[in-house]
């Protein structure tokens, strides 16, 4: 549109077009188009058209009406997220969700979708599930040799899953499986009759003849735990302990692994150790460990990327539309009196006229801040807090009221 045209002031009739407004949200709506030139109509006559000229054009007009929608949109969002926000935390986005999506006009039930995410999230650190995959690799031992390349042996257990290692790859070792054989491998079951003195025990009582003469016998539970400890404190104290340590790349085992070669060597203890690793890259793709904290990429996080967008114009009721109607006026009338303070008073034969610009403006924005105040007032009563305890008191109240009606009495 041209707005340099030389065209005459509020003629008192106008036609809307698209394109009319400078944003265009609501330009397509067939209610905001059927309504645009009569909220022109309505917000002239309440400036006092046609008793005095009123110096805009319908493009002002379209333009109040646009902004009062777009701000009570931005009101009633703002209670939206105050209500929705923490049931829609963590709800994944995607690249175009705020362009193509939008959670105005839906209901948003509660939802533990954003503790679900942080749950995998520390899931993944404290071993107990997680949404990064788990690989394993395999250290061949070779006799003498004790510490080894974690790298060397990553890349030969992904060459065997037909994969490769990259440089850039950061590795994050799980666990390591190497530990000392069980004690209960060099436990004797005492409810075998042989070891421990069990036969003899069995003997002393003459149950050593009968079959099987273990019937005859329950030792305590302690007794068993008692000698399981003592073998695993004498492997750790009085024997070089199955243990590790990893410094970067390196990995370094005890015992030292020995060969069974030649009469002084002792037997090979174990030849080979597997362990369980992941990528720090694919953990960092769903989740960002910062501290104790868990941080989700792509996904709503806050007030600012919560996905509302204006309300369509159609779908707003007629109380809407009112507050809308009001708050278009209001700005028609600091709008007129900008154009109007452009000029304090006009020179006329022996006089001056002077112009009402000011109170114009002063009205204007009087009547903007008072109908925002009374639609916040309405919308924060529809906070769920707020209606839950408006629900809680007349659950009170109605109990109070049951409690005064009389109980029938029955005779028997």
């Amino acid at each position: 549109m041209d707005y340099s045209e030389d065209r005459p002031i509020w003629p008192g009739s106008s036609s809307f077009t698209t394109g009319s407004t400078p944003f265009g949200f609501f330009d397509t709506d067939p209610l905001f188009q059927q309504q645009a030139d009569k909220f022109a109509k309505f917000a002239a006559q309440h400036v006092g058209y046609p008793v005095t000229d009123v110096e805009l054009r319908d493009i002002n007009f379209y333009t109040a009406l646009e902004s009062a929608t777009i701000e009570y949109s931005n009101q009633v969002n703002q209670i939206n997220i105050v209500n929705n926000l923490i049931n829609t935390m963590g709800v994944q986005t995607g690249s175009a969700f705020l362009q193509g999506g939008s959670l105005t006009g839906t209901v948003t039930g509660q939802s533990l979708g954003y503790i679900t995410k942080l749950s995998k999230a520390y899931g993944t650190e404290a071993d107990s599930g997680g949404g990064v995959k788990w690989r394993s690799a395999v250290v061949n031992i070779t006799p003498g040799q004790q510490t080894y390349s974690i790298r060397e042996a990553v890349s030969a257990s992904l060459a065997l899953e037909s994969g490769s290692l990259s440089n850039s790859s950061s590795i994050e070792i799980r666990r390591v499986l190497h530990n000392a054989p069980p004690a209960i491998v060099r436990y004797f079951d005492p409810f075998v009759g042989t070891g421990l003195g069990s036969q003899q025990l069995l003997d002393a009582f003459d149950f050593g003849g009968f079959s099987p003469s273990v019937s005859f016998m329950m030792m305590p539970i302690h007794a068993d735990l008692l000698r399981l400890q003592a073998i695993e404190f004498n492997d750790q104290i009085r024997k070089s302990h199955y243990t590790f340590e990893i410094h970067g790349d390196d990995i370094k085992f005890w015992p030292i692994p020995t060969t069974s070669s030649g009469s002084s060597a002792s037997s090979l203890h174990y030849d080979k150790v597997w362990f369980e690793y992941l990528f720090e890259e694919e953990k960092s793709r769903d989740a960002i460990l910062f501290g104790n904290t868990a941080l989700l990429n792509g996904v709503i996080s806050d007030a600012s990327n919560i996905p509302y967008t204006y309300q369509p114009y159609s779908s707003i009721n007629d109380m809407g539309r009112t507050w809308i109607f009001k708050y278009g006026v209001a700005l028609v009338k600091e709008m007129l009196g900008y154009v109007r303070g452009k000029y304090s008073s006009i020179p006329i034969p022996n006089a001056e006229v002077t112009l009402n610009g000011s109170d114009l403006v002063s009205q204007g924005q009087s009547e903007k801040e008072a109908l925002v105040t009374q639609l916040r007032e309405f919308l924060d009563k529809l906070t769920k807090e707020q209606m839950l305890t408006r629900q809680n008191a007349e659950a009170t109240q109605m109990n109070e009221i049951l409690g005064k009606v009389p109980l029938k009495i029955y005779v028997g």
